[in-house]
């Protein structure tokens, strides 16, 4: 619960920011794109974590296997949207030390869901491993 609540205190943080900011960007394309990219990926993260509902946790254990909605083709949506979320950010506010946040971030979740599909090959096995052939990350 207590992730749950930071989670969304950092979203709302990040939406009054922009809202108080948003006047202040000279938008041009590549800027416009990037915020497609942020809206669309902070979207998708959001939907991702509700239909992860009750198994999510934030270090692995295997409560459910969650095989339907974004998880029936990624198995981490979380993680991929998080990332684009940040590019999308990186672009609009053309802050490119994000992108260098992104570089460390991007093998610590790799490290992550690897430790992730070992709990959930040992808790559910041969089901685990049908689910991870049909999907992406």
């Amino acid at each position: 619960m207590k992730a749950n609540m930071i989670t969304l205190a950092v979203i709302v943080a990040a939406v009054v920011w922009l809202a108080l900011h948003i006047n202040l960007i000279a938008w041009t394309p590549v800027k416009i794109a990037g915020a497609g990219l942020a809206g669309i990926s902070i979207t998708m993260l959001v939907v991702a974590r509700l239909q992860l509902g009750a198994s999510f946790s934030v270090k692995a254990k295997a409560k459910k296997l969650v095989t339907t909605g974004l998880y029936a083709k990624i198995r981490n949506p979380i993680y991929v949207f998080g990332e684009l979320f940040l590019v999308g950010v990186a672009i609009v506010l053309e802050n490119w030390v994000l992108l260098l946040i992104l570089a460390v971030l991007v093998p610590v979740q790799i490290v992550r869901a690897r430790k992730e599909e070992q709990v959930l090959h040992e808790a559910f096995g041969e089901e685990y491993e049908r689910y991870k052939a049909g999907t992406w990350f």
